[in-house]
């Protein structure tokens, strides 16, 4: 029987929180390297549903702190709309983006969808940022790198309450993994906030095993897991697609046991695939490799097991 409900293509095609252009062609990018067919493949359920639409990215300096604060707003809510749609239909939203920003449309939506079902929520982000930025603590202004800050309530009205709820979510519901690339007075306010991370020091003392273990430990059947991949997660040595590289990340078999031990759970409902950069990249081998690790999150392994 079929472990996972039907699933929904979203591409969100734009750049507009983020510091360097191209992840707009990201979305395309992993339909070039086939990522419908491949899922199919797996015998699921899968229908593309083509890439929303919002605004240009006006390429702007910051305002009071952000920027494009009204064009990230925009593309936000349209994803938050399109993501809870595909759940309210019983549907698995696969959102590709894009730049990292749009997590806060998607999450905002999920927990939504979390609450109005009486479900737990559990975040993986699988990042080399911690992502808990604030205008007052960033010096670039750019929303991508401010997210998971944004979803606990700390940031402009506009996109902490983007779903009418404030906080949409409990930092305690969030389990970092990967991190190796985090600001000072971040730094501080993820401890103030009590964030679980499990960064590359502790996947290279521990292990990647232990590091998932803890980051899903507690799920049940009323646990809605939702992963937010940040293909900047990987090493860039065999990722290179991405905006913003931090080396030292996971190489590709740390992060092939991770897509795997989370499909082990069963409970993963809904998936963000940010930060694909063409722009970057080199023939489309970093789509390539997502799509390989995608393929994983749904079941593909490597290892001779019933």
């Amino acid at each position: 029987m079929q472990r996972f409900p039907p699933l929904s293509l979203i591409g969100v095609p734009t750049d507009i929180g983020a510091g360097h252009r191209g992840a707009l062609m990201g979305p395309d990018a992993l339909r070039v390297a086939d990522i419908d067919a491949r899922l199919r493949a797996r015998g699921l359920d899968v229908v593309d549903r083509g890439n929303l639409s919002g605004p240009t990215n006006p390429w702007q300096p910051p305002h009071d702190g952000y920027r494009h604060l009204d064009g990230v707003v925009d593309w936000n809510r349209a994803t938050m709309d399109a993501v809870h749609a595909e759940l309210a239909l019983g549907r698995m939203p696969i959102m590709m983006g894009g730049d990292h920003c749009l997590a806060i449309g998607s999450i905002t939506a999920v927990a939504r969808h979390c609450r109005e079902q009486g479900r737990k929520l559990r975040i993986l982000w699988l990042d080399a940022h911690a992502d808990f930025n604030t205008s007052t603590l960033t010096p670039s202004g750019n929303i991508h790198g401010m997210p998971v800050a944004c979803l606990c309530g700390h940031g402009p009205a506009a996109l902490t309450g983007l779903g009418g709820s404030k906080p949409a979510i409990d930092p305690a519901t969030v389990r970092q993994i990967g991190i190796r690339s985090v600001d000072e007075g971040e730094r501080k306010l993820v401890h103030e906030v009590g964030l679980e991370i499990y960064d590359m020091r502790y996947i290279d003392e521990h292990g990647m095993r232990r590091a998932m273990e803890a980051a899903l430990d507690d799920l049940d059947e009323n646990t809605h897991l939702h992963v937010s991949f940040d293909v900047d997660f990987l090493d860039p040595s065999i990722a290179p697609g991405v905006g913003t590289t931090v080396q030292g990340g996971p190489n590709y078999r740390e992060a092939q046991l991770c897509m795997e031990m989370i499909a082990d759970t069963g409970r993963m409902r809904s998936l963000d695939v940010v930060e694909l950069n063409p722009a970057f990249d080199d023939h489309n081998r970093t789509a390539g490799v997502a799509v390989d690790l995608i393929e994983s999150l749904f079941g593909k392994s490597t290892l001779m097991r019933n």
